[in-house]
This record gives structure tokens, sequence and C-alpha cells, in this order.
């Protein structure tokens, strides 16, 4: 146990109860753990200053994304070993487990480590956190102006960024995989996945040619260049990223569609010119918020003709045995998705049926989003110097840590994914729906 790593080694296990399952390497170049385990790389003593400055899950996002921790090893291993020992032991922890470490943290070895802790950090001064973090905010919570910060903070990083990581169908939410009997292992391509999951939607809504589609958050186009490409329709793309507007007009164009589709820099709260036949929302009601969902159900609802389909696909979280304990994940709040927040998807469809729409069928596609963000880290991976050249070290590390952690939570079920398609049903109660459940081509 000579050296740092021991040290920390020792003081882990100490508050944690447990064996640590990954080793340590520390800035002295000592080393301590479980011989052939992922290795937790701590590379100078500033990330021990984060962790006593902001002890917890902030901390250690601050020193991740400084590059003042790293991992040595398969960064899937890692994390999943080291989920069950400190992720899943924080706010969201039963009781009994929260009080047991705070009885630990009381005791007076603990107590002797804790102050070893801080002999070994150094200096005692806050360090700064890294440039990537989302800066105070100014407005309301989801306000008109606060929701169009946090959209700039996540999106306007660079399109060619997101080019290298989404790959050419530059489409930002989960891919929908069917086996492929053509390909070399049976597996469809990325793209492929993702075009089949945007024809799927489509399918859903029931689209034909003539129909006027609204794309909620359409990021760079793809939603309403395969619809309008594909069944024909004209097409509105909103999107608060000046960005992706750029960028999928310029898409729209090169495909001669500059005539049926449009893309605006607008919020959904501010379209006045309904009604639509159809409204996919794909990836974006995330951003809505709990206080704000019940308005932007309602929103959707009147901008759909009496009969008109609305496809919400939406990331959920698992239910809470008390909701009002939630609190949103701080590395996700400050570094990716600013104001961001999950709902379980019974609340979902309970608000859009609040807001009168009829639902018709729930899809959950949650392994579908666990192979789509592996797939994503893979390309990140494999063009991280170009990557970091576009944006920085530390928004690079950003996204590789999120993409990993979230595929993670995908596989373990803490999250979900689901496509909820419901409909404005007409007085009349004829709802245009097939008779067959999953037959939607007519």
């Amino acid at each position: 146990m000579a050296g740092a790593a021991g040290r920390l080694t020792k003081l882990a296990e100490e508050v944690l109860g447990d064996p640590l399952p990954v080793r340590i390497r520390a800035w002295d170049r000592s080393e301590s753990g479980p011989p052939g385990a992922p290795t937790l790389v701590i590379r100078n003593r500033r990330a021990l200053r984060r962790l006593l400055f902001k002890p917890g899950e902030l901390g250690l996002a601050r020193a991740w994304v400084a590059g003042d921790i790293d991992v040595d090893g398969d960064l899937y291993e890692a994390l999943d070993l080291l989920a069950g020992t400190i992720w899943e032991r924080g706010g969201d922890a039963p009781k009994p487990q929260r009080a047991a470490v705070l009885r630990a943290l009381a005791r007076p070895e603990i107590r002797a480590a804790a102050k070893e802790l801080l002999s070994l950090a150094g200096l005692p001064v806050p360090p700064a956190p890294p440039a990537e973090e989302a800066r105070p905010r100014r407005g309301a919570l989801h306000s008109l102006l606060r929701d169009r910060q946090a959209i700039s903070h996540h999106y306007d990083v660079g399109n060619d960024f997101y080019a290298l990581v989404l790959g050419p169908s530059m489409v930002y939410s989960c891919a929908y995989w069917e086996p492929d009997a053509e390909a070399a292992d049976g597996v469809a391509t990325l793209e492929d996945a993702q075009r089949d999951k945007l024809d799927l939607i489509c399918r859903k809504l029931g689209l034909t040619e003539g129909q006027r589609l609204l794309d909620v958050g359409c990021g760079w186009g793809s939603m309403v260049l395969h619809a309008a490409r594909e069944f024909g329709v004209r097409a509105v793309g909103i999107t608060l990223s000046e960005e992706q507007a750029t960028y999928a007009r310029k898409r729209i164009a090169d495909a001669g569609l500059a005539d049926r589709v449009e893309i605006r820099v607008q919020d959904y709260r501010e379209i006045t010119d309904g009604p639509f036949d159809a409204i996919s929302s794909i990836g974006m009601a995330e951003h809505v918020g709990r206080a704000q969902y019940a308005e932007y159900a309602n929103a959707l609802y009147a901008l759909l003709k009496p009969g008109g389909r609305l496809l919400n696909h939406q990331i959920a979280r698992r239910p809470l045995s008390d909701e009002e304990t939630y609190r949103v994940d701080e590395f996700i709040d400050r570094y990716v998705f600013p104001d961001g927040e999950l709902a379980p998807v019974g609340r979902t469809a309970g608000q859009l049926e609040d807001a009168g729409f009829e639902v018709r069928d729930v899809e959950a596609i949650r392994e579908h989003y666990a192979l789509t963000l592996r797939q994503w880290v893979a390309n990140l991976e494999d063009h991280w110097a170009e990557a970091v050249r576009l944006t920085s070290p530390g928004r690079a590390r950003v996204w590789r840590l999120y993409m990993a952690a979230s595929a993670l939570s995908f596989e373990r079920n803490r999250i979900g994914v689901n496509q909820v398609l419901a409909v404005r049903t007409p007085d009349s109660g004829a709802a245009g729906m097939p008779l067959r459940a999953r037959d939607w081509r007519d």
C-alpha cells in the first residue's frame, strides 16, 4: 500500500465498505488494486482537490473533463464496475445505504484518512471548472430564452464534430436495428438502422403524398428529408440551433427539396401556422421539462388536424417510489443537456392523454439505443484526434463518457426509450388507425 495509489485505495475502501473493483494509478506512478482490472488513472493532485471541493459525481465529472483522471483499459468495463460502487450509491441510493456511508465517514479512522487525503491533495485551492461546463443560465427554467441557451450549449459545438460521431445519416437519436442477411455479420450498419428508424416513424404516422408534416426538434434535417423524398410530404422542421438549421437547409437545397421542406429556428410554442396532418418529435421532449410538459402536449394537440397523428420518441427513466426525490444528473446537467429532465413513460402517456390525445401504441426500443450509442462511441474513438481538433479535448471527453455511460444505462434498464403513437381522434371516434396492431401501412 506504499505510495499515493495505496493510500487512496485504502481510503476509498474504508468509505465504501467494499473492495475497490478497479486499479488505481497515481501521479507518483504507484499502483494499487486487483491485477488485470481496468485502471483509474489519477494524473495529478488537482483531481483530489476537485473531489474535496465538490464531492461526488460533479467533482468526478470535472476531473474527467479536465483530463485530471482517465481510464486505462476498457471504458465500458470500468464504468460497469464503478457503477454499483460509486454512482449507484448517490442520491438515488436507498436511505439505509446512504446512512451507512455517513456512519462510515463519522468513524475516527475515516476522519483520519480524510485528513490524509487533504495532505495528498496539496494546496487547498478550488480548481476552476473546465471551460466546457455550462455557464450560469439566464431566465426562468424552460423559458424561451433559457431553452435557447441550453440547446445552443449542446448542439452548437460544430456540425463537423457531429458528423464524425453520427456518421452520414446525421441522426442524433436511437436507431432501429433489423437483422441484415446481406451483411457479413448479419447486422445492419448504423446508416441502415437510422434509415429504418425514420422509415418506421413515417409509416407509423401514416404519411402520404401531399400531407403536411411538422418535425419538432428537427436536428440536421434527416427526418424531414426522408419524409419528403420517400413519402412525398411537405414538411416544416424547427430547431433552436442556428448551426443545425444552416446545415439542414444546405442538405435540403442539395437534395432539390427546398420547395417542399422548410427549416425554421423556432420554438414549438411560437408556431402559428397549423394545423398539420402529422407531427414527429424525435429525441426532443427530454428538453421540455416536467413543469412545461402539459404546455408541450397541449401545443402539439392544437397544431394537429382532427385525425392527425403524433409520434413522440422520448427517453424515459424508471419510476421512483417517491417521485419528489428525482434529481437531474449533475454531469448531464452541467456538461451535456442543461435543464434536461427524464420522466417515466407512464407519465408521458398520461400527459398526452390529458391534452386530448388517444394513445394508440407504445413501442419500447431500449436495447436499440444501447447498440446506437456503442456505434457512436466507436466513431468518436476512431476519429479522436480530429474530434479534439474540431472542438476541444474536454468536449471530446464529455461526449465519450456521456455516450459510453448512457449505453450501459440502457443495457442495465436504468433508462429506456419509447415511441408513443397518439392520435387527435375526431369527435366521430374514427381515428383512421389500422385494425391490426403494428401494421402501419394502411
